[in-house]
């Protein structure tokens, strides 16, 4: 009997380090990101969410704001495998998947995969493709793999798409298709910084041996990529009580209904809220999930997802203003 009861202790207690191991790792890879992008903590901490629930980001800002150095960084701290590709008007379908070769020494068709068999993949400027060009990672995104010349390649795990894309230039851009939007776990704004945050980066920038550039070779090598898979594991499970599961699909559920938006969020929204909720929890050090773990990511996963009614458009209102109505009112359960 004795060791009937003491099986489920031990397993609890080993769980329990496992996550407080997990969450030591995830709040080590924060620290090591913030010597290299001065300010910025929310979008650090977002861009951590997504790779710990294993999804995808849209990193939006004006140029110069250090989106590109954001993942040169978090590059530099996992191990595995790290492209960039630089999207172009004249880019194609084949050069992000990559295409068949005729070898004539052999005589046969050779497979040569593109940059999209990566573990971490930066698609810079993922607007300034065409839709047939950005519809290339649609089946990398979702399904983890890519079809090329009929034979199913899976894409080595993890992996993550870290899209950027500047909101401001318009000219020779193309609107990324709602389908694709829906891929990305989070859209992620990243802001001006302060004025402190400001002085310190251009204090540390003018410095550096890299012109306008912050160096990233100083930066520790935190993860591997078994360790990835392994906070991503360790965060799937974290406990979660059923009223805040019934609290994240209450915030999608409403945005299809709420005044003011013609377009609700459908239900990968209220999955990845749960995803990132967990995340969030394991972020912060924390043994459950709680109902601000939920709150916190709502408008990353939110915003790309719903589309403002015009009239609320012309009266200069913004989505995430209307999002904010819908947070504040929808009710939170108390634990």
């Amino acid at each position: 009997m004795m060791t009937e009861q003491n099986e489920p202790a031990g397993s609890q207690a080993h769980a329990t380090q496992q996550r407080q191991r997990a969450s030591q790792l995830a709040q080590a890879i924060r620290s090591e990101l913030h010597k290299a992008v001065v300010g910025q903590a929310e979008v650090v901490d977002d861009v951590l969410t997504a790779l710990i629930a294993g999804g995808h980001v849209l990193l939006e800002g004006v140029p110069g704001l250090g989106k590109t150095l954001l993942v040169r960084a978090l590059a530099r701290c996992f191990s595995g495998e790290y492209a960039r590709i630089q999207f172009t008007p004249d880019l194609m379908p084949s050069d992000v998947t990559g295409h068949a070769v005729y070898d004539l020494q052999t005589e046969q068709f050779k497979l040569r995969k593109g940059p999209v068999f990566t573990n971490l993949l930066l698609a810079d400027e993922i607007n300034r493709a065409p839709a047939k060009t950005q519809a290339a990672l649609l089946e990398a995104m979702q399904e983890r793999q890519v079809t090329l010349e009929g034979r199913a390649l899976p894409i080595t795990q993890p992996f993550m798409v870290l899209a950027t894309q500047n909101p401001i230039e318009q000219e020779g851009t193309y609107p990324l298709p709602e389908a694709e939007l829906d891929r990305f776990m989070l859209k992620v704004r990243m802001d001006y910084p302060d004025a402190d945050q400001e002085l310190d980066m251009v204090r540390q920038v003018s410095r550096s041996t890299r012109a306008d550039m912050l160096d990233v070779q100083p930066l520790r090598t935190v993860l591997q990529a078994k360790d990835v898979q392994a906070l991503q594991r360790i965060a799937s499970d974290l406990p979660m009580d059923e009223q805040v599961l019934d609290y994240a699909v209450r915030l999608a559920r409403t945005s299809r209904s709420w005044p003011g938006l013609t377009l609700g969020a459908g239900p990968r929204a209220s999955i990845a809220l749960v995803r990132c909720a967990r995340a969030r929890a394991l972020l912060r050090g924390g043994e459950f999930v709680v109902p601000d773990d939920v709150k916190g990511c709502a408008l990353a996963v939110l915003r790309h997802r719903v589309r403002l009614a015009p009239e609320l458009d012309i009266e200069g209102l913004s989505v995430d203003q209307v999002l904010g109505q819908l947070l504040e009112q929808v009710p939170a359960p108390r634990l």
